[in-house]
């Protein structure tokens, strides 16, 4: 992923009732989510909530688990290990990369 979109996904831009309308999640809902700390939206002067696109992707993804049956807490303990998970990716790719072609300190 570039910088630049990295940053579109990541600029907290969104109003709670645009981010409703793109999910299809009522505002409680998406509080809720605040609530039981699995969304974490940015806050303007005036206290309004601000959303990313990232995290639209992160609410849709809460809805379809809950929908599955998964309850909160459980969805908060795997948001939880998934930068461990990325790392131990990382670490696995670069000794694939070593290994096969002799690649040392490419992916740190």
């Amino acid at each position: 992923m570039t910088e630049e979109e990295k940053s579109y996904k990541t600029k907290k831009v969104i109003t709670i009732g645009i981010v409703s309308e793109l999910t299809g999640l009522s505002e409680r809902q998406i509080r809720y989510y605040e609530e039981r700390q699995l969304i974490f939206p940015d806050r303007s002067e005036r206290g309004t909530r601000k959303y990313s696109f990232g995290d639209v992707e992160t609410l849709m993804d809460i809805a379809n688990q809950m929908e599955d049956g998964v309850r909160t807490f459980e969805i908060r303990q795997e948001m939880k290990k998934k930068p461990d998970q990325e790392k131990l990716k990382r670490s696995m790719i670069k000794g694939q990369l070593n290994a096969r072609f002799g690649i040392q300190n490419k992916f740190k």
